[in-house]
């Protein structure tokens, strides 16, 4: 794969580049970072880098193993996206064929146009280019052989939280705009029909901006029901390729462990930082990772981040209807990931749902979804959930 040339414009962003590693040298070397502390829970056999900036005081809040280096999956479509971005200097705009393909990336984690700036901008020269740019010191691209692996490119949290900052701090003022404001609208469906709401777009109340990104054979396709364009598809250069688990060894980087990853900003202002990266044991499913990177992320210190009013239950079953009422007489808004754990706003009761030998006619709000489950889906032992409100109107 031939390198490109950088392109015309350059020589400011090289200059940024050079303050941007000091005034991150700074903040990592003058005490301005703080331990982990035992709040953070991270589950059994889930390995973590975590690293929590709040931009109000520049300090760390949190950090676990913040330097480690994880495949990146779907985060690297922020370098992806920052790169082209910076490349339409001076003016910065995007032409309508190119906000076509970013827009889907950042908001639904679109692979296929990951795949066309990958081969389009030079590969595994997009990772260099912004390792120089933005100062990271924990970025390496895909390794040699997988360069055709977007996904593979390795990174840190604390290499997380210094691309926010870039963006935030440093970019010019159409590349922040453009990047923050689309992972502001992220949707909750991505377009390979997995529910990407997870981590933080679960553990806090708007407003947020977040990059999400996971891979892993053990995760089943999608059924999230809404934006499900492209689901199953991949290719030489996919991030979640089923050949990732077929990869030969690279050093310090987990090729073979399902990976779940939330990145972005928390709190009005974009006040926090907030970057956990995770790997599960292989064949951990798609919702008990979900469930468990949420459990870690509610558990952070996240200044500026409201907790959202509700009680979380686990589920139990696959493909659970989200109804827009409690009954099954409408089409679903969507089904959850199995297994995964729910926030349950309120219940009221609906239509009589039976799964032999049972039956329940009690359903159960889910606010994160704005819609309903029927209990007989949710692991409580009783028809009706203790210490949940009925909701009102009902």
């Amino acid at each position: 794969m031939h390198r490109i040339a950088r392109r015309p414009g350059t020589g400011g962003r090289v200059w940024r580049a050079l303050l941007a590693s000091a005034a991150a040298l700074l903040v990592l070397t003058t005490g301005a970072s703080a331990p982990a502390t035992a709040a953070v829970r991270v589950p059994d056999g889930v390995i973590a880098g975590v690293a929590v900036f709040d931009r109000q005081t520049g300090t760390f809040t949190e950090q676990l193993d913040s330097s480690a280096k994880f495949r990146s999956a779907s985060v690297v479509k922020l370098l992806i996206a920052l790169d082209y971005l910076l490349g339409r200097a001076p003016t910065y705009s995007v032409p309508a064929a190119d906000r076509a393909r970013l827009e889907p990336m950042l908001r639904g984690s679109d692979d296929a146009a990951a795949n066309h700036y990958w081969s389009a901008n030079g590969g595994s020269g997009i990772v260099r280019r912004m390792i120089d740019e933005v100062g990271l010191t924990d970025t390496d691209p895909p390794p040699a052989g997988q360069e055709g692996f977007w996904g593979y490119t390795a990174l840190s949290a604390r290499d997380t939280v210094r691309i926010y900052r870039y963006l935030l701090e440093t970019a010019p003022a159409p590349v922040r705009e453009f990047v923050m404001g689309n992972l502001r609208q992220s949707t909750r469906c991505a377009t390979d029909g997995y529910d990407q709401h997870f981590g933080i777009a679960g553990a806090f109340d708007r407003p947020w901006a977040v990059k999400q990104g996971w891979a892993g054979s053990s995760f089943p396709a999608g059924t999230c029901t809404t934006g499900a364009s492209s689901a199953g598809t991949s290719s030489a250069a996919s991030g979640r390729s089923p050949a990732s688990d077929a990869a030969p060894d690279a050093p310090a980087l987990d090729l073979t462990r399902p990976a779940l990853h939330s990145t972005g900003t928390v709190g009005s202002g974009d006040r926090t930082i907030v970057a956990v990266l995770t790997l599960h044991p292989v064949g951990t499913s798609y919702g008990k990772a979900y469930t468990d990177i949420g459990r870690l992320t509610r558990s952070l210190n996240v200044p500026g981040g409201t907790a959202p009013a509700g009680t979380w239950f686990g589920t139990w079953s696959d493909h659970v209807n989200v109804r827009r009422d409690p009954s099954t007489g409408n089409p679903p808004i969507t089904q959850l990931p199995a297994g995964v754990e729910v926030l349950v706003g309120c219940q009221r009761k609906g239509q009589a749902v039976s799964v032999p030998p049972y039956d329940n006619d009690w359903w159960a709000y889910l606010p994160q979804y704005g819609g309903y489950i029927s209990n007989i889906y949710v692991s409580s032992p009783e028809n009706k959930l203790p210490n949940v409100p009925e909701c009102s109107g009902s």
